[in-house]
């Protein structure tokens, strides 16, 4: 009896492991974002801003990825000189396989277009800012002469630790 007792814990110390790796994993990697939704990346028909403000509803970070699905196209990364005039003389990036990912691997500023003649100046363009990793709040020196109540100084990061003190104690219970 005591040799299954040690396969159950060393199973259970297993799976624990394989269960937290699966969630720093999950954490580590980027959302992916379809653009333009169902329609997908063509040539506006009406609003030749669809692309920006699609682009600006959304809250890009260092690692998300971005999936352009399409037909006869391609996609482009470019400078913003040659986003402004839609001239791609030296794109950064190319694909035209009608199902691209790109991923957003630094904060900034990226400038896509389509590079189909014609289809840039319809609108078929976008900016994307991905924004700069979030830093931990900065301890506070117990000197401070800051009027902040204390408990609103690392509300976020407490916020933070509780939940991921909470996810923690449920998963190990499960276990035991």
């Amino acid at each position: 009896m005591p040799e299954l007792a040690a396969k159950t814990t060393m199973a259970s110390h297993f799976s624990m492991v394989f269960l937290f790796s699966s969630l720093f994993f999950y954490i580590a990697i980027g959302a992916e974002y379809e653009v333009n939704g169902d329609d997908g990346w063509i040539a506006p028909k009406h609003d030749n801003q669809i692309y920006n403000k699609w682009a600006s509803s959304n809250r890009f970070k260092v690692d998300d990825s971005i999936h352009f699905k399409y037909k006869k196209d391609s996609v482009l990364v470019v400078t913003q000189e040659e986003y402004d005039k839609c001239q791609p003389s030296h794109p950064q990036f190319f694909s035209n396989n009608g199902d691209t990912v790109f991923k957003l691997d630094r904060p900034g500023l990226f400038y896509f277009m389509s590079g189909v003649t014609g289809h840039c100046q319809k609108g078929q363009k976008m900016i994307i800012k991905v924004l700069e990793p979030e830093t931990p709040p900065h301890s506070q020196n117990q000197n401070s002469t800051t009027n902040t109540p204390e408990h609103e100084k690392n509300g976020a990061f407490e916020v933070a630790a509780v939940t991921a003190s909470t996810i923690m104690l449920l998963v190990i219970s499960a276990f035991m």
